[in-house]
């Protein structure tokens, strides 16, 4: 009968039997009944036993529920086969809270080993089964359990070994594999439900999540629930937003993990498609690379995953990014459309009107991002003909319009677009479909195509210089990655680049019959000797020629093809490249160039720039900036040449590029309004930018201290602010070597500018060129006529060089590794401006330029141990003493800056926000090797840690050498990088120390006199504060300096310091105060609040803890009777009342709770805090007597929390009943010194004088007399807690 419960006709007898015990009206032994039906389901077989389970919450009284509950729960630990019914049959039992907390944590153990079928009921069963006291604690335990991993993988495994044995066995495999992906599709359902209906569930959620505290331990759950939430509620959207944001921020969550998410659950994340796309939208718009790079992976998984709508609607969405206008957010969308494009070319390619359609707003882009898509289209066009012919014809179209039109911007997009396309037409190798192809060479009609597009662009600029310019510095670019065709690479070289001589170089001696302004002469020759025949750069006559063009040389341009200078370097660059390539690196056909002289003038002395006409001061600046641009480009070519003489000319040039800087800031100083030509020739600097001219300092002092504006003249545009914000973001680079600027300045009498204003001017200098820096010593070998070595001499890099190049890469590195975010432009400034002087640099990965960084670490050790070496001799040699007499000033100071800018370079790239991505490990421990063999070579694999440790300790050594506060704090920000990337914070005692010895150093300059300055009071307000913050004890630490190192200030002369803190002077001592005051409001902030729960011991220890505090505020807010100038005032109202908020707030409770045990410690902190209150009243009625607005807006707020303290002494002595405590007297107004202010005591002079501290018998009275005294007088004085 139990066996066989199915008859021959197909009735169920056990289960229509089971049915008759349901809802009977009348039971006569209950008890009994139930009894026999647990014996009957212990031998039943499974099937039955199903069917009593789950008819039992029918059958039983409400009385028997529990006990019914408990023998159904010990069943299930012992037949986990009845999961489900049993949970089913629970779920619909009427239990106690404690019973159903009970069967809850019976279940909970067996959740990691219950089936995956069974996993939904289970879930279900322990949501609906949660209380709002314990929700957070059961939903962590839940989510440890859950192992979703083995859910799916465990399945597929079997059904990949089942495929090995038997056809039939692997279809019962596969089916498996789709039972678990159901089952934990139905348990996210099951999740979503509790959710989306109970907000104690989602809130417990929410917490559990965010109290995980390392990425080991976030599992797929984690990011699948926030996105259910997400898609289910829509006003918490933003705080799951939140949450998920700082979790990619802190490294939690990485995108390993949002990979498994579609790998195992591509159902579920397809159910929450929606989430994903707002989820996705959020994180492009945000600050921090990873989470922009979260986003970026967020959508490239999902197209990668979902079908062909959800596919649209990505593409959609990445173009609706790319149309939106912010600048990072364009770029990577951009970027994940080219990585599309790259891997699922097929199909992207039904997307592509979708796509063009970003051609309309093409006015809103760069041009790196008008590069990226035409690469884009033009992949799409040309890789999946003829598909795609309909996206070639619509190209052409667009570049040819563009090509032909007279607007720069538009001319600058054809042209980009135009060597885009020909770069995907005649591509060697193409990335399609995530493969590599090696593609035929090309055919006649391919060629001629392309040969004709090409024509057709220079032909549109044959007439426009800086449009020519722009398309041979493109074309470079394009024949720089090495994928051109053969036929096409030699099409260039023959067509184009064949002119390059004939425009620009010529014999030597120079001939009479070309046009100059001024004398023409042969210089900077690195040859022997100048000899007939010689080749020299043709430049002052082209010059003057295009100076002349507007008038008598009009005609002359009609006849012959328009030639400028404009167009020299970009024009030199393709020619290099173009050799490069053909010839496999190997540049002996122009390596005359490198040597040969230049077509200039005599340069004229500073001081005989007045004799000079203003047109002549201009050609002159001209010149110099071609020159330099010249030499710049020739670096750029030979950086990389072995040769050891090669290299000893790149030197050489390297040192003229130097003296010439030099030389070009005092003629810019002579010749205010002037507008360098263009070097870089996006869309964006094709119009004229005018730059800040430079002012003559006595014409800046003649108004006090009003600030000058910028020179407007007749030579500035409209466009001068946006040129001046730009010029601001490269401020710190100047700021550096601004002494030694001083210097100069003060020694020619002249002011100078500073030429990192100017640096969009300038040709880039490529990556490659720092390789220069591994050069140590070598050897030039001058030749003569017969080869034989004539002389010999050693070149090395020299300093100047050094920060030359030392600046440039910090520059590179800053303008390509800090977030956009920090340095974000004002609005409706160009978007291209700040990229204006790294177009190339930007064609490159951040990954690319830390490797290469990486590479040149081992250099970079070796010259920041020179400098160590050079800094610490000097001090041996002249015995301790900065400023001895025989000190090298201008030595000192370049070596100095090259200290600081090394430094800077280690912090840059430490400092990556990309590091912290888990596909960039292997880059930060290669980074970190080379620190870590400087200290300990020969030390093979090292963990992380060890790494770390090595690396700090290694940098640690420089801490003795640091010539100044500068590179003190660079060096600081340094250590402070290493030690944050270490998983313990054993190292902040050492970086404590480290700030601790730069605060008690005697910083002066080599000219003797101590430094001083904005810069300055920034370095030192800077390295206060971070040691402060690393301080073991904050209180102590403001203690020690403002009981001996003020004291001693204030018994020094004028001009003196404190002997124990040798940067505190009284120009410093605002510095000081702010920094002491902010920190103690800090650190009383993380006072727990006291409570009545608290042991006599921990209220005992926050009560010291606040009386330090209180004892330190008292200190700092008496020093102002000292130092009454109006910043300390400033600083001292706002600081107090953040101060005594805090007490009110964290430190009256504590207070109230601990009166009895601790009265006279309580006395005692509030005795304290009354004179210090006392000092705040007074600073109010100095503030309103002297009319200070910036003071008196602090009064009001001041004011009110001094009357709030009042009447909460009295709340915590009523509370205490010392109510009798609490007494009122007249407080008068004084001013800083105690003194009484005269108008008010005129007025007074007859009334009760100020309540004077009387003594007391009781205890508590005395506490309410220095607590609690207010003013009655409204009118001229406010209630106060000091009196």
């Amino acid at each position: 009968f139990f066996h066989e419960s199915v008859g021959s006709d197909g009735l169920n007898l056990p289960r229509l039997i089971i049915n008759q015990l349901k809802w009977l009206d009348r039971i006569v032994d209950s008890k009994d009944l139930v009894s026999t039906i647990m014996q009957i389901i212990y031998v039943s077989p499974l099937s039955i036993q199903h069917d009593i389970i789950t008819s039992l919450p029918e059958i039983l009284e409400d009385s028997q529920h529990s006990e019914v509950a408990r023998d159904l729960s010990s069943l299930l630990k012992e037949k986990t086969e009845l999961t489900v019914p049993i949970l089913d049959a629970l779920s619909s039992l009427n239990l106690d809270l404690e019973l159903l907390s009970e069967i809850r944590r019976s279940i909970m153990v067996t959740v990691a080993a219950v089936r995956v079928e069974d996993l939904p009921v289970v879930v279900r069963f322990i949501l609906n089964s949660i209380k709002t006291t314990d929700a957070v604690e059961v939903i962590s335990d839940l989510r440890k359990k859950l192992n979703l991993d083995s859910c799916i993988s465990f399945p597929r495994i079997q059904a990949s070994q089942s495929k090995l044995r038997s056809h039939s066995q692997g279809s019962l495999s596969a089916n498996q594999v789709n039972i678990s992906q159901d089952s934990v599709k139905l348990l996210f359902e099951v999740i979503k439900s509790a959710i989306q209906f109970q907000k104690t569930i989602l809130e417990a959620w929410v917490k559990a999540i965010e109290n995980v505290a390392s990425a080991s331990e976030h599992k797929v759950l984690d990011l699948i629930v926030l996105l259910i939430i997400c898609a289910t509620n829509v006003k918490n959207q933003k705080q799951i937003e939140r949450v998920l944001r700082n979790k990619i921020r802190s490294g939690c969550m990485q995108e390993q993990l949002l990979q498994n998410a579609f790998r195992h659950h591509s159902q579920v994340m397809r159910d929450l498609f929606p989430a994903l796309l707002s989820v996705a939208e959020f994180f492009l718009h945000a600050v921090d690379p990873c989470v922009v790079s979260f986003g970026s992976c967020m959508y490239k998984q999902a197209y990668a995953t979902f079908d062909s709508y959800c596919q649209q609607e990505i593409v959609g969405a990445l173009v609706t990014h790319a149309c939106g206008g912010n600048d990072t957010e364009v770029d990577v969308s951009l970027d994940v459309l080219v990585d599309l494009v790259y891997e699922y070319t097929s199909s992207v390619v039904p997307y592509a009107v979708f796509l063009k359609s970003i051609l309309d707003y093409v006015d809103n882009l760069s041009p790196r991002q008008i590069r990226k898509l035409f690469h884009i289209l033009s992949i799409l066009a040309f890789s999946q003909e003829p598909r795609s012919s309909h996206i070639q014809d619509d190209m052409h179209m667009v570049i040819r319009k563009q090509l032909s039109s007279t607007i720069a911007k538009y001319k600058c997009t054809g042209i980009i677009g135009a060597v885009t396309m020909v770069g995907s037409m005649a591509a060697r190798r193409s990335k399609e479909n995530g493969h590599l192809l090696e593609r035929a060479p090309l055919k006649k009609e391919q060629c001629k195509q392309i040969t004709s597009l090409l024509e057709l662009v220079c032909s549109c600029c044959q007439q426009v210089p800086q449009a020519l310019a722009l398309y041979y510095d493109e074309l470079a670019s394009l024949v720089q990655k090495g994928n051109l065709d053969l036929q096409i690479l030699d099409w260039i070289e023959n067509s184009v680049v064949k002119d390059f001589e004939a425009d620009f170089v010529t014999e030597f001696p120079h001939s009479d019959d070309s046009v100059s302004i001024l004398p023409v002469k042969a210089l900077y020759s690195l040859e022997d000797e100048e000899s007939e025949g010689m080749i020299v750069l043709n430049l002052l006559p082209l010059l003057s020629q295009s100076y002349l063009s507007m008038d008598k040389a009009a005609d002359l341009s009609k006849e012959k093809r328009l030639v400028s200078p404009v167009c020299l370097s970009p024009f030199f660059r393709l020619l290099r490249f173009c050799v490069s390539e053909i010839n496999n690196g190997n540049l002996e056909e122009i390596d005359a160039l490198l040597g040969c002289p230049l077509y200039l003038t005599d340069l004229p002395e500073e001081g005989k720039l007045g004799s000079l006409s203003n047109q002549e001061r201009e050609l002159l600046c001209s010149l110099l900036f071609y020159t330099l641009n010249w030499f710049r480009e020739v670096v750029n070519a030979f950086c990389q040449q072995e040769d050891p003489e090669m290299k000893g000319r790149v030197l050489a040039r390297l040192q003229n590029i130097t003296e010439l800087q030099c030389l070009l800031e005092k003629y810019l100083a002579a010749s205010p309004g002037y507008v360098p030509p263009p070097a870089n020739f996006d869309s964006e600097t094709l119009e004229e930018v005018p730059v800040v001219s430079t002012v003559d300092p006595t014409k800046k002092n003649s108004k006090g201290k009003k600030r000058k504006k910028p020179d407007s003249s007749k030579n500035s545009s409209t466009d001068n602010s946006q040129w001046d914000e730009n010029t601001e973001a490269n401020q710190p680079e100047a700021e550096t070597s601004q002494p030694e600027k001083d210097s100069k300045e003060s020694e020619s009498g002249a002011p100078l500018v500073q030429l990192q204003n100017y640096s969009a001017y300038f040709c880039e200098l490529d990556f490659e060129v720092f390789t220069i820096l591994h050069n140590g010593l070598l050897t030039k070998s001058v030749l003569d006529t017969e080869m034989h070595t004539k002389t010999r001499e050693v070149v090395q890099i020299g300093p100047a060089e050094l920060l030359f190049l030392l600046e440039d890469l910090c520059r590179k590195l800053e303008h390509l590794l800090i977030p956009t975010s920090i340095k974000r432009p004002p609005f409706l400034k160009g978007k291209g401006s700040r990229n204006a002087e790294f177009s190339h640099l930007c064609q490159r990965s951040s990954q690319e330029v830390i490797e290469c960084t990486i590479q040149l670490l081992k250099p970079l050790c070796n010259h920041m141990e020179n400098m160590h070496n050079f800094f610490q001799a000097l001090l041996a040699e002249n015995h301790g003493v900065v400023d001895a007499p025989g000190v090298n000033i201008q030595e000192h100071q370049v070596m100095s800056s090259c200290y600081q800018r090394l430094l800077q370079v280690f912090n840059l790239l430490f400092a990556w926000s990309g590091f912290s991505q888990h596909e960039n490990h292997s880059l930060l421990k290669t980074g970190l090797q080379v620190l870590a063999h400087r200290l300990k070579p020969g030390e093979k694999e090292l963990p992380l840690e060890e790494l770390l440790r090595h690396s700090f300790q290694y940098l640690q050594n420089f801490q003795h050498s640091v010539p100044s506060i500068y590179c003190a704090l660079s060096l600081t920000q340094l250590l402070l990088v290493i030690a944050e990337k270490s998983a313990t914070s054993l190292k902040n005692d050492k970086i404590a120390s480290i700030t601790k010895q730069f605060l008690c150093q005697s910083w002066i300059e080599p000219t003797g006199v101590r430094p001083k300055g904005r810069q300055f009071n920034d370095a030192l307000h800077t390295l206060f504060c971070i040691y402060l913050k690393h301080t073991d004890n904050v209180l102590k630490a403001i203690e020690d300096i403002s009981s001996i190192g003020i004291p001693e200030l204030i018994h020094s002369s004028k001009d003196g310091y404190s002997s124990t803190y040798p940067t505190l002077t009284r120009q410093t001592f605002p510095i000081f105060f702010r920094v002491m005051m902010a920190q103690l409001e800090g650190s009383v902030r993380s006072i727990p609040a006291g409570r009545s729960s608290d042991s006599s011991e921990v209220q005992l220890e926050k009560l010291l803890h606040w009386n330090m505090a209180v004892r330190d505020f008292h200190i700092l807010v008496n020093l102002v009777k000292v130092f009454d100038s109006r910043p300390v005032l400033n600083v001292c109202l706002k600081y107090g009342r953040l101060f005594l908020e805090t007490f009110l707030k964290l430190g009256m409770p504590l207070l109230d709770c601990s009166f009895k045990k601790h009265r006279e410690d309580v006395q005692s902190l509030l005795k304290t805090l009354q004179l210090s209150t006392r000092q705040l009243h007074h600073m109010c009625g100095h503030s309103k007597i002297h009319q200070d607005t910036g003071l008196t807006g602090h009064v009001p707020l001041l004011k009110k929390t001094l009357e709030q303290f009042v009447y909460r002494v009295k709340a915590m002595l009523a509370l205490n009943h010392c109510q009798e405590a609490f007494w009122v007297g007249v407080l008068k107004n004084r001013d800083l010194q105690g003194e009484e202010i005269l108008s008010q005591a005129s007025q007074e002079s007859r009334e009760e004088e100020e309540a004077s501290m009387l003594p007391r018998e009781d205890p508590a009275e005395e506490e309410g007399d220095s607590e609690s005294d207010s003013k009655t007088d409204t009118r001229d004085s406010d209630e106060d807690s000091s009196d």
